[in-house]
């Protein structure tokens, strides 16, 4: 094993550094990781500009993370091996100690961090860990191709499943990006009749074959009333952070009919308590989940064959990798690869 290893930190809001570090030593419950590949998400975005300068060291982005166990620390269990290839997405581990751990809503630990902001994160060769929040990969997935699915795939994957519709049900994917052209074939594979609301012409033929039945430019419709002419949305999961348009799309829900939302956004949700009540619509919010979640995840991404579309990029252009997610030019998954990469995939 080297002694040092290269990361990208934020020394400062909004600019990543590569330095190089001291390979670190697991403690007790914690393994050593060779990263393969990490994903670029809005997370790590948001993280890299509100970082604290004064932090040190300056902390390390990203939790979309896969690679292989290099050192394990003391009482880890024997279900971790060396070499074994495993990921961490967002949740960075829990205590099995606190009110949540006991009830096993080990998700909602109240002694858990989040990887890239409340501890380092997977822009780097080498990243520790808490054994509770590793995931082992399938052998079917590459490491790029798993990277996204530990926190785009199972966003979207447990948004479904919580969101009460049935097979044969409509239901809207709201914000076609990161989170949303996985959220497509999710719903398309479960049975749904999967309708896309997205922004522009372009985007349009990749909707369609990520598993939508129907695509509405709300930028050229009326995506409400659309949406009512079909008899209405069992369910709506919303990507995106602009809370004025999800607002807008609520009378779009059958009655009974649920808004899952995946991103918090700045601005509150404004929500007509008449229409909660008159059509005993509802509203909930979905986090990440556990890591057996996630291996659910991966499992079902192999079984019917959904992949994120992903573009790869070296460890280097960290910077780069962020600049194009803020701007929008992705399609739909930056992943970058702790080895050269002659070209995108």
């Amino acid at each position: 094993m080297k002694s040092t290893y290269r990361a990208m930190q934020a020394s400062q809001p909004g600019i990543l550094e590569l330095v190089e570090r001291q390979t670190p030593t697991p403690g007790p419950g914690q393994v050593l990781l060779a990263v393969e590949a990490c994903g670029v998400c809005g997370a790590d975005a948001i993280d890299v500009d509100r970082v604290d300068p004064g932090l040190q060291p300056p902390r390390v982005p990203g939790h979309e993370v896969v690679g292989r166990i290099a050192a394990l620390g003391d009482g880890v269990p024997a279900l971790w091996r060396m070499g074994q290839r495993v990921g961490v997405g967002r949740l960075g581990g829990h205590c099995n100690q606190c009110v949540q751990c006991r009830q096993g809503r080990f998700q909602l630990c109240e002694n858990q961090l989040a990887v890239g902001s409340g501890c380092d994160g997977g822009y780097a060769e080498m990243m520790l860990a808490r054994h509770t929040a590793l995931v082992a990969i399938p052998e079917e997935l590459s490491s790029a191709e798993a990277a996204p699915i530990l926190c785009a795939g199972i966003a979207t994957f447990n948004a479904l499943k919580k969101c009460g519709a049935q097979a044969g049900d409509t239901v809207a994917i709201l914000g076609i990006g990161g989170l949303g052209h996985m959220a497509l074939q999710y719903a398309r594979r479960m049975g749904f009749r999967v309708v896309a609301v997205g922004r522009g012409s372009d985007i349009a033929a990749d909707v369609l074959a990520l598993g939508a039945h129907v695509y509405i430019d709300n930028r050229k419709e009326d995506a409400t009333a659309r949406l009512k002419a079909m008899g209405g949305a069992q369910a709506i999961v919303t990507t995106i952070a602009d809370m004025d348009t999800v607002s807008a799309l609520l009378p779009g829900l059958a009655p009974e009919g649920r808004l899952v939302v995946l991103n918090p956004g700045k601005d509150p949700l404004q929500v007509p308590a008449g229409l909660l009540i008159g059509g005993q619509r509802g509203i909930l919010g979905s986090l990440t989940g556990t890591p057996c979640d996630n291996e659910k995840t991966l499992a079902f991404s192999v079984l019917v064959d959904a992949r994120p579309r992903i573009e790869v990029m070296p460890l280097v252009r960290a910077n780069e990798a962020l600049r194009r997610l803020k701007s929008g030019d992705v399609k739909y998954r930056l992943v970058l690869s702790m080895e050269e990469v002659p070209g995108a995939h």
